[in-house]
């Protein structure tokens, strides 16, 4: 009996010493992100989930899918999108935790070309040409009905001037890094990506910086979910830790907020 006795309180022992399903899956994190976040918030999940022990998942695509993915039931813990409205459209359907929500970072849009392009140096300014520049070739970004990058590349060409003329030689991508790998093969002769991407991608160069106040500023608002673990509020911190920022800061991103330590 008492062999038997030690069995069975051996036998307890290891049952506890096994993390309950909840535990583990308090320790990980799903991350909804902006596709041009990819290279940045990659390192920053990494130092994260060092710091940690948590594991992050992280899904990179356009703004407008993850946000109606997690309209659908899609278990995010936090969301970044690259623009304001689709943040305020996943507030507008009850799905962020409004409270934590942050505007994070800022972007640029600019010009690209593949990078033994002849095309160099343009001033991109009101009425320039983007239709004759392209010539028989094809302009690449983001979904202009959907994808920021997009939205802001078409909003940037209305004002100044160029977009009519041009419209019909774009190709829309479903997202901006999918916009910034047709020009890296060579598919699109042009493309409109944020300024990280092109810093990312050493088969583009950028060839002209779109004016800032030739489209709505470029914010990025990150928030956890309403179906958020706890844990989703500390990585929230530490996206705007100095830590954070110094990684951001490297890809090209503009830090909006004051870093904490």
């Amino acid at each position: 009996m008492n062999r038997l006795a030690g069995l069975v309180l051996a036998f307890s022992v290891s049952l506890a010493a096994i993390p309950s399903p909840a535990a583990a899956q308090e320790k990980s994190l799903t991350i909804f992100a902006a596709a041009s976040m990819k290279n940045a918030l990659d390192e920053i999940d990494a130092a994260y989930a060092a710091k940690n022990g948590v594991k992050i998942t992280v899904s990179y695509a356009a703004s407008s899918a993850l946000a109606r993915q997690i309209e659908q039931g899609a278990p995010a813990d936090v969301f970044i999108s690259a623009d304001i409205d689709w943040m305020d459209y996943a507030i507008g359907k009850k799905t962020i935790n409004e409270p934590s929500r942050v505007n994070l970072l800022g972007n640029s849009i600019v010009l690209i070309a593949p990078k033994d392009s002849k095309i160099d140096n343009v001033n991109i300014g009101p009425g320039f040409d983007l239709s004759r520049l392209a010539g028989d070739g094809r302009i690449a970004t983001g979904d202009v009905k959907s994808v920021p990058a997009g939205k802001y590349a078409k909003a940037a060409l209305q004002k100044l001037g160029s977009w009519q003329a041009a419209e019909q030689k774009f190709a829309m991508a479903v997202d901006v890094r999918a916009a910034l790998t047709l020009v890296a093969r060579g598919e699109a002769a042009l493309g409109i990506v944020y300024s990280t991407d092109a810093k990312a991608e050493p088969g583009v160069k950028v060839v002209g910086t779109f004016p800032a106040d030739s489209h709505p500023a470029i914010i990025y608002p990150v928030a956890a979910t309403t179906t958020a673990k706890p844990q989703a509020l500390n990585y929230l911190a530490f996206l705007r830790s100095t830590a954070a920022k110094t990684i951001f800061d490297k890809y090209g991103f503009k830090f909006l907020v004051s870093p904490s330590t």
